[in-house]
């Protein structure tokens, strides 16, 4: 009787220490419905994204744009895009990220090939010049200078009067021509086509980030569309006011004031937007990494004395020896460094997107007013 009694004692233990381990796991499954819970509500939001933006310039207003996901910039702030060489970490973070934001045209030249190999994997690109309208680079007086010139020269030596088949023959003889025409080929898309400092103008930035938005809601999982949606609507506010600022800041100037002699060719897209000419580029290209020579410099000169310029603008991130060579010539003309291609340090002025367009717009016109 008494091991009837202990048994049933044994059992009773049994199923109570077995209800408290079930508990126990039941216990285990709630915690780990409510991590699984906490992932699903990070994906909705966007938080564990990753989004990769090309320079300072785009990063800032990608920033602003995808407020909830990581934003991370590959060309820092204060750097030059067109000379720029990304670590094998960075490329390893563009080539993992959710979504790529760059410039594109021909601005990050360090990243052409590279962008275009993530693409070829996979990974979402948006390139934001494709969102806009574009302009071609303009060809300045020097180049029409140049053009005038060798029409007269052609018309002065006779090896100018041989017919085509000779000119081949000279062509193919001449080492030096090859290498020059090998390089105005590599440099073909710094001189001419399609210009991409479209971030000159606040108002096709504008049109930029919506396109942008869309672009992401519709190729990245994971995005909270109404808070992106809600995020470039703001954004796109504070660019059309901007660009309302900048028209009434270049009001101040008569359109004969409206000139613009230039590092390289930058500000196209801004004298597009407010009625300014490029009058001139100290360096005949879109690009800081082409040279000029004595006589680019000799007929820019000239175009300075005769439009009356006041100013020469140059880049903070660029040597201004040139500028000072050009200013050294010419006489009663200041030179004003712009931030052009990459923001400024936190106290520069020009640490954001909107305050860079805003200070650029405040010294041109100061320069020029005087």
């Amino acid at each position: 009787m008494r091991s009837l009694v202990r048994l049933i004692g044994l059992l009773a233990i049994l199923a109570m220490f077995a209800a408290a381990c079930g508990a126990d796991d039941t216990s285990g499954e709630e915690v780990v419905e409510e991590e699984a819970g906490d992932e699903s509500t990070e994906a909705a939001d966007g938080s564990d994204l990753v989004i990769v933006a090309s320079n300072s310039i785009i990063g800032d207003v990608v920033g602003n744009v995808f407020a909830d996901v990581d934003v991370e910039v590959i060309i820092p702030v204060g750097a030059d895009p067109h000379d720029y060489q990304p670590s094998a970490q960075q490329i390893a973070a563009l080539q993992s990220a959710d979504l790529v934001v760059a410039n594109g045209g021909s601005l990050e030249e360090g990243l052409i090939d590279i962008l275009e190999a993530a693409e070829a994997d996979g990974v979402v690109v948006f390139e934001m010049l494709e969102a806009v309208s574009t302009i071609e680079f303009g060809e300045d007086d020097h180049d029409d200078h140049d053009d005038h010139d060798d029409e007269e020269h052609g018309d002065e030596e006779e090896h100018d009067d041989h017919d085509d088949h000779d000119d081949e023959e000279h062509a193919d003889e001449d080492d030096h021509d090859d290498h020059d025409d090998h390089d105005d080929e590599e440099h073909a898309h710094d001189h001419e086509g399609e210009d991409p400092h479209f971030f000159t103008d606040p108002a096709r930035m504008a049109v930029a980030v919506d396109a942008l938005a869309e672009f992401a809601i519709a190729n990245v999982d994971g995005l909270d569309a109404d808070a992106v949606t809600a995020s470039a609507a703001d954004y796109i506010v504070e660019l059309e006011a901007l660009d309302a600022e900048v028209e009434s800041l270049v009001g101040a100037l008569a359109d004969d004031q409206r000139v613009l002699i230039t590092n390289h060719d930058v500000f196209g897209y801004f004298a597009d937007r407010y009625g300014f000419e490029v009058a001139g580029t100290i360096i005949p290209s879109g690009s800081t990494l082409d040279g000029t020579s004595a006589e680019a410099l000799a007929d820019l000169v000239d175009v300075i004395e005769d439009e009356g310029v006041a100013a020469i603008f140059g880049d903070v991130t660029a040597s201004d020896e040139l500028a000072e060579t050009l200013a050294s010539e010419v006489g009663e003309v200041s030179i004003v460094a712009l931030f052009t291609e990459a923001l400024g340090s936190a106290d520069s002025g020009a640490d954001t997107y909107l305050s860079m367009v805003r200070t650029n717009a405040e010294l041109i016109v100061g320069a020029l007013a005087s």
